[in-house]
């Protein structure tokens, strides 16, 4: 007996309408990156997991990460699904694999990679703070 409350088919609607890019987060950093004046890409395509936002001559990766699909250790991140635990739990779990092994393989690919997590934006000085760490790793592959 399944213990969703949807039938399979307006499941698969829910499922449709949840957004995998150009959401409120990652149009928030970019509103914050293109008033600094910093350029970027979207898509991040052909490398490891796709970055939301890359700026190939930093050599910089912008991964925007929702606190609760992405496992964070914040109060929404640390939310255990009531309805179907089990499956959510197992892949909530798998996304956090995920994306730690992408951020290791772009770090070897020589790339620094910045994760953007749903509730940093929330806090105070958190545009500053993202400008300065975009700015800082050019400044510390410029060196290299």
């Amino acid at each position: 007996m399944s213990t969703d409350v949807f039938s399979p088919e307006q499941r698969s609607a829910v499922m449709r309408s949840v957004k995998g890019r150009d959401t409120s987060p990652e149009l928030a950093v970019r509103r914050i990156l293109r008033a600094a004046g910093i350029g970027y890409r979207l898509g991040g395509q052909g490398l490891a997991g796709r970055p939301d936002v890359t700026m190939k001559g930093r050599k910089v990766a912008v991964f925007v990460h929702g606190c609760f699909w992405h496992g964070h250790d914040c109060a929404r991140g640390s939310r255990k699904p009531k309805a179907n635990a089990e499956y959510w739990s197992g892949k909530i779990d798998r996304n956090r694999v995920r994306d730690a092994r992408v951020t290791a393989q772009l770090r070897d690919d020589g790339w620094r990679v910045l994760t953007v997590w749903e509730c940093d934006l929330r806090t105070p000085g958190f545009a500053e703070r993202l400008v300065a760490d975009v700015r800082d790793q050019a400044a510390a592959i410029s060196a290299a």
